[in-house]
């Protein structure tokens, strides 16, 4: 989950994963071996490792969670801005079409909030805020809905051609009824 994903972890996991060292930590002042605190915690046995050696040098304070490794580029605030500006369209901007990319979105940011960042982290942050990367549909203007609807629906299936043959075929290449 954490970096194919979109990175980090939400505060939920990671308050879970936080009460999972504390159990630990527990386990480990009333003496329980690596192995069984990793069977009952169901993690793994490196893991439990790993934590015992925090706990002895630190005790359970040691085990506590540091919070995110680094603050978001852009605050909710900013990105509030972001929104806001992404909703005048790319025209507005002086683009020439309304056709919104992730170079113009970086450029969008340089030019108003003096921050560079990559394009995989404006898509992750994109996504993180419920944005979708989405191809726009070429219709023409002129286009009648309910036309396209009855035509589907009636005509179409009239020129279809069918799916299976009348007869029956023959899965073997040499057999000429396979052809």
């Amino acid at each position: 989950m954490r970096y194919p994903q979109g990175g980090g972890l939400t505060p939920e996991r990671q308050a879970f994963r936080e009460r999972i060292r504390m159990e630990a930590a527990e386990r480990f002042a009333a003496g329980a071996s690596n192995v069984e605190v990793a069977k009952d915690l169901r993690v793994s046995v490196r893991s439990v490792q790993r934590w015992r050696r925090a706990w002895n040098d630190a005790g359970a304070k040691g085990l506590r969670s540091a919070g995110p490794v680094s603050l978001p580029k852009l605050s909710e605030a900013l990105f509030a801005v972001l929104e806001q500006e992404l909703a005048k369209g790319p025209v507005a901007h002086g683009w020439p079409d309304q056709t919104w990319t992730l170079s113009r979105i970086k450029t969008l940011i340089g030019r108003r909030f003096h921050k560079s960042l990559t394009l995989s982290a404006i898509a992750q942050m994109l996504h993180r805020h419920g944005f979708s990367h989405q191809v726009p549909a070429r219709r023409a203007l002129e286009r009648n809905e309910d036309a396209v609807t009855g035509w589907v629906k009636e005509t179409w299936p009239q020129v279809e051609a069918p799916w299976r043959r009348s007869g029956p075929g023959s899965a073997s290449k040499t057999r000429p009824a396979s052809r």
